[in-house]
């Protein structure tokens, strides 16, 4: 029900009422401009897009906090979700009022500030999230972040840095009684939380392999558990003799004897969480002499390094790694497979030499 009447003062009052009878009217100076936003009521009506105008009052903390609720999110996205809904200026303000220049200069502000590229992307794809289910819950019309690009990152092959054999020489020689751990980053391309949730039944001394079947999820002490891995990357790695030998020594000189007993664990018998095995990377680190951008997971992409260098194709690749698509393998490595020219070159290069060391056919007379 919707109609426009002429008040006394000569502004022309809109309303109508919703489907539950509640009334809503706007007052305008002409009525043209009145029948135009009833039309536009109508059509929103009729396509399916009528959002209640009062629903997008609710503030945007309150409303992300119930949205995240109903996730069935593991700890780490929920943290990381959490972190990136309350980083932005908006956050006690109606959700309603946002629009999308806010959003442009909330991600011009966290460049600004010295946030990474990559870090921005993570958190404005969860804020794009929640803006997306507002409106599929009819809280709001439409996304103000629909559209928005991230700052563009540098390309992988210019921040990508993998250890040569020789670093990684070096940083064995320091590690100590954390050699292991370091061990089955670099040489089976473990995450860090999936070396520091290894259990003594996970290798397979004899089979040669390491079984992923858990993560340790937290930053703290207090924070850390044991949880699933991430999603597909439950996996069997295929490793050398000499790393399940090293292991078996590291389980024979820690007394590690029961098959659920934690492979590696602190100096105080404690499980590595995210923060402790980074402060014991940061030791060897620096005592190698190694620069600030060498993380714990640069033992990963040397890892996937040697074996792209080794002629393993993209899904002997992405299943040693546990990426869930070789998708996701190539948008991270695709610049240490060889190229077309570089294939080309090494093919020609090696016919040329096959042509110079031939043996000369015997020639038959005519």
């Amino acid at each position: 029900m919707a109609s426009i009447k002429q008040r006394d003062d000569g502004v022309w009052r809109a309303r109508y009422r919703d489907a539950a009878g509640k009334e809503y009217a706007r007052h305008f100076p002409l009525k043209r401009d009145a029948q135009r936003w009833l039309d536009e009521v109508a059509a929103a009506v009729v396509t399916g897009q009528y959002v209640d105008p009062n629903a997008g009052k609710v503030t945007w903390t309150d409303w992300t906090k119930a949205w995240m609720q109903r996730q069935t999110w593991v700890d780490g996205t929920h943290e990381a979700a959490t972190v990136a809904v309350s980083s932005v200026p908006w956050k006690a303000g109606p959700i309603g009022a946002v629009n999308a220049s806010h959003v442009q200069a909330w991600i011009a502000a966290e460049l600004k500030r010295g946030l990474a590229p990559s870090t921005i992307k993570t958190r404005l794809n969860y804020v794009q999230m929640a803006f997306r289910a507002a409106v599929a819950d009819r809280t709001i019309a439409i996304s103000p972040a629909a559209g928005i690009k991230p700052p563009r990152a540098r390309k992988a092959e210019a921040t990508m840095r993998v250890l040569s054999a020789a670093e990684v020489h070096e940083v064995l020689e320091v590690a100590g009684e954390f050699r292991g751990f370091v061990e089955v980053c670099v040489f089976a391309g473990m995450r860090l939380g999936e070396a520091a949730g290894l259990q003594l039944a996970d290798v397979n001394f004899l089979g040669r392999s390491i079984r992923v079947n858990r993560q340790v999820q937290g930053s703290t002490i207090k924070a850390a558990k044991l949880v699933p891995p991430k999603y597909n990357s439950e996996r069997t790695i295929y490793v050398p003799g000499e790393l399940t030998a090293s292991l078996s020594a590291h389980v024979a000189r820690n007394l590690v004897t029961e098959p659920d007993e934690q492979l590696f664990t602190t100096p105080l018998g404690r499980m590595w969480n995210r923060n402790s095995a980074a402060g014991e990377w940061r030791r060897i680190r620096d005592e190698v002499g190694l620069p600030d951008d060498v993380t714990l997971h640069t033992l990963r992409h040397t890892f996937a390094s040697n074996l792209i260098a080794s002629g393993c194709d993209v899904v002997t690749v992405q299943r040693a790694l546990g990426h869930s698509t070789p998708s996701i393998t190539l948008n991270v490595y695709s610049h240490l497979w060889p190229s077309a020219e570089d294939k080309t070159r090494a093919a020609t290069a090696d016919f040329m030499a096959l042509t110079a060391t031939a043996i000369p056919r015997e020639r038959v007379s005519s």
